[in-house]
């Protein structure tokens, strides 16, 4: 019997701007070379049809971050600094609109 990725965490906030804040996180049952943490993300900041900031781990991609229309790869090191490495990319593109 296959095993299922089981969502760890999930939160979306409609900020009064309008702006979406989304995140979900999965816990994979088995680790990857290309998911060696075990983990499946997606954080997301943006409008409805605009990502602003978006980090992922799109199979075939690997760890990733998008800032507006620029694609770099991203260092995973824990969900904590995933967390706050994100955050700090929302506080800063928010000084930008």
């Amino acid at each position: 019997m296959l095993r299922k990725a089981s969502l760890i965490l999930s939160d979306k906030l409609v900020l009064a701007s309008g702006h979406i804040i989304q995140i979900r996180i999965w816990r994979l049952p088995l680790s990857t070379e290309e998911r060696p943490h075990g983990l499946k993300y997606s954080l997301f900041y943006g409008r409805p049809g605009e990502r602003i900031v978006g980090y992922d781990n799109e199979a075939g991609k690997g760890d990733h971050r998008h800032l507006r229309n620029l694609e770099t790869p991203y260092k995973f090191t824990s969900m904590e600094r995933l967390m706050a490495d994100f955050m700090a990319d929302v506080m800063r593109e928010q000084g930008n609109d």
